[in-house]
């Protein structure tokens, strides 16, 4: 028997990932939809199997996801998200090898690998984080320049503002507004809207006595 822990806030892919879960009557699943519920299960089931967002979820960076799987160090992670940078990719997995990488939009197979890999206590990393990993490390670490447009929308999002609120702001679509916002995410290095404030804060878009990271 094994325990699982999903942390996800999209329902489908939480029913997805329960109804694969319970195919074996011997496993216990939990769910979760923050990090204060998260913790406090791990507390309880300190080496479940931990099925993981990021991107959906309310850590701040890295940095903490890091700090909880260190905590609790009998826990597998499994990773499943739409998007990951390649230097996130590369950190937590460099980091910890409790952490196994997988996409969503990946084959079923993937998933089901990935399972198999943490209930023996090994790391599972999909192709594409593989070659994730692969062009970060082979890349040049240049700084991405954010463009005029790119600058005004961190700046919105640091603000506090939905991408509904920025696209009717700026005349645009919803659409529009979504893609740049993972342009700059990728060209910043980060997943989340919090670690982007803490960009705008260090290059002053924003008036750092406005907010409290």
């Amino acid at each position: 028997m094994r325990n699982y822990i999903i942390a996800d806030n999209q329902e489908l892919t939480c029913f997805a990932l329960e109804s694969l879960l319970r195919t074996d009557e011997e496993n216990m699943v939990y769910r979760t939809f923050d990090r204060a519920g998260l913790v406090e299960l791990l507390k309880k089931h300190e080496s479940a199997v931990v099925l993981l967002d990021y991107t959906l979820f309310d850590f701040a960076d890295d940095d903490q996801l890091l700090i909880i799987a260190e905590r609790f160090s009998l826990s597998d992670w499994i990773l499943i998200s739409d998007e990951l940078t390649p230097q996130f990719i590369r950190r937590v997995v460099y980091s910890s090898h409790q952490f196994s990488v997988v996409f969503k939009d990946g084959p079923l197979s993937e998933i089901r690998e990935a399972l198999s890999a943490v209930n023996r206590h090994s790391r599972f990393l999909s192709q594409r984080a593989l070659e994730a990993i692969i062009t970060q490390q082979q890349e040049e670490e240049t700084p991405s320049i954010l463009t005029t447009t790119e600058m005004e929308i961190v700046k919105a999002i640091a603000q506090g503002k939905t991408t509904k609120e920025i696209a009717a702001e700026r005349f645009s679509s919803i659409h529009t507004v979504t893609t740049h916002r993972k342009n700059i995410f990728r060209k910043l290095g980060i997943n989340t809207a919090h670690e982007a404030v803490k960009y705008a804060l260090r290059a002053g878009l924003i008036d750092p006595s406005e907010f409290y990271i």
